[in-house]
């Protein structure tokens, strides 16, 4: 049976959504976040992959699929939680009976959906046939997933939107960089391979079935556990309303 406290009513999840959906289109830095890695995977596609037969059709797309996987829901989670923190219209909303894991399962679900739209865009570009559109939407949604909990965590821990961005912009860059340093230097790759983000550069770059191992599923499964538990950790002791 669930608990009443616990039940998830979707007048305060609509409520989220549909504020942060407004705010979007009004949060110039969040919406550029969203359409930033997609449109530069076209342009670099369309003008330089298609016209060099040095380079692979499907490097620029993937390469940018895992940064935007690695970067954007962190930064996005962070700036949220951050300036509306900042701002005290997180608290407006929690003294409106809307309870804290109501407004980051609503925040949350937000930043999934429309990173989820973005990522479909990558697929589209490298023409994957169904199934392999498919497995790729699966991967990017499990990054994405995992890298937002970091990014809520950041928020949580931090004051305002400044140090929310002064914090999880080096951890986000480590995050969404890290595969295509490693992708250039075997000592990189070699502890890079320990980060989920890299495990889903493999996956997303052979979309085999033989690709998809336990032992790269072990990695992302650790590294969600850790991000977890981290999570767990900031919704102790971090502060919702910033009083």
């Amino acid at each position: 049976m669930i608990n009443s406290g616990m039940a998830i009513k979707p007048r305060p999840l609509y409520a989220v959504l549909t504020k942060q959906l407004k705010d979007t289109f009004k949060n110039k830095a969040v919406f550029i976040q969203f359409m930033l890695f997609p449109i530069m995977a076209i342009l670099l596609t369309e003008t330089i992959a298609k016209s060099s037969p040095d380079i692979e059709p499907r490097y620029f797309s993937t390469m940018f699929a895992t940064m935007y996987a690695g970067f954007v829901p962190m930064m996005v989670m962070s700036s949220i939680i951050g300036e509306e923190k900042e701002q005290y219209t997180l608290k407006a909303l929690i003294m409106s009976n809307v309870k804290p894991w109501q407004y980051l399962l609503g925040v949350g679900s937000y930043c999934v959906v429309l990173c989820m739209a973005g990522a479909s865009v990558f697929g589209v570009l490298n023409g994957y046939n169904s199934a392999e559109f498919m497995r790729f939407m699966v991967i990017m949604f499990i990054a994405i997933v995992t890298t937002s909990l970091l990014g809520v965590a950041v928020g949580m821990l931090t004051k305002n939107q400044m140090s929310a961005t002064a914090v999880g912009l080096p951890i986000a860059m480590v995050s969404a960089f890290l595969p295509m340093i490693a992708t250039f230097n075997t000592n990189v790759e070699k502890f890079a391979r320990y980060f989920y983000t890299q495990q889903v550069n493999y996956l997303i770059n052979d979309l085999s079935i033989e690709n998809f191992t336990a032992e790269r599923f072990i990695i992302i499964g650790v590294n969600i556990v850790v991000l977890i538990a981290i999570f767990v950790v900031s919704y102790k002791k971090g502060n919702l309303s910033n009083d």
